[in-house]
């Protein structure tokens, strides 16, 4: 049975415009869309959509997330395999890191006597724990290529963050409802849900308030123009309340 979208975001609980925002960016489309308009999402959209949460819960980028998915090569019960493992993996990361800030709150108690080493028990930045295997499966150039890719989308990344807030930057003396101001912001929003999880509306209106209510936030932000945190806080709470309607 095809689901509308507010029942699919009701049975996922996700938001209306993440869906919408999916179908944008070419990630997830509905099945059909009806004469009058609405989206009707199918049983593979359901399952896709799964997909696509497991590997936004294991923090890929939705780029990516993109390509993976849409690859011809893409099969969904090894995905799902994948998966497991790698949030088994995670997990296992989780709960001695759980065990090590349990120990410290005992350490600083008194009950037990926690050497340095004990203290980090848990952290591993010294390698991708995927990498291995990958390099088994794909080969060393694979991999190598992939890791030279992912460092220049981070570059890509932080270069379209600067371009846009430098584009607000010239904004700022404007009004924040303005046209081009709604459109940069905009650009601001996109950019956040392509590269660092899923924002509602909601919740990218109230990103703009702490940009204003913690002062390294709009320290940080002011650098670019000073006012600049002022203005995208309210840009950002009025395009989240007129796409809100």
């Amino acid at each position: 049975m095809a689901l509308r979208v507010k029942e699919l975001a009701d049975l996922v609980g996700i938001s209306i415009r993440t869906l919408h925002y999916y179908d944008e960016i070419g990630l997830l489309s509905p099945e059909e869309i009806t004469d009058s308009g609405y989206r009707l999402y199918s049983t593979d959209n359901l399952e896709m959509l799964q997909q696509i949460l497991f590997y936004r819960e294991l923090d890929f980028p939705l780029k990516e997330i993109k390509k993976m998915i849409t690859s011809s090569s893409f099969d969904k019960q090894e995905a799902l395999i994948q998966h497991q493992k790698m949030l088994l993996e995670k997990r296992d990361k989780l709960d001695k890191l759980i065990q090590t800030v349990d120990r410290s709150i005992r350490h600083m108690r008194g009950e037990i006597i926690m050497t340095d080493k004990e203290k980090f028990e848990g952290f591993d930045f010294s390698h991708n724990p995927y990498e291995k295997e990958a390099r088994e499966r794909w080969g060393d150039e694979a991999v190598d290529q992939s890791k030279a890719k992912i460092a220049n989308m981070r570059k890509e990344v932080q270069e379209e963050v600067t371009k846009i807030y430098a584009k607000l930057a010239t904004l700022r003396h404007t009004s924040p409802e303005s046209d081009e101001a709604q459109a940069a912001i905009k650009d601001w929003f996109d950019c956040l849900n392509q590269n660092f999880g899923n924002y509602s509306l909601d919740a990218f209106k109230g990103l703009g308030h702490l940009y204003v209510d913690d002062e390294r936030f709009t320290q940080n932000i002011d650098q670019y123009g000073e006012g600049l945190a002022q203005f995208m806080c309210k840009a950002m709470a009025y395009f989240a309340d007129h796409h809100n309607k």
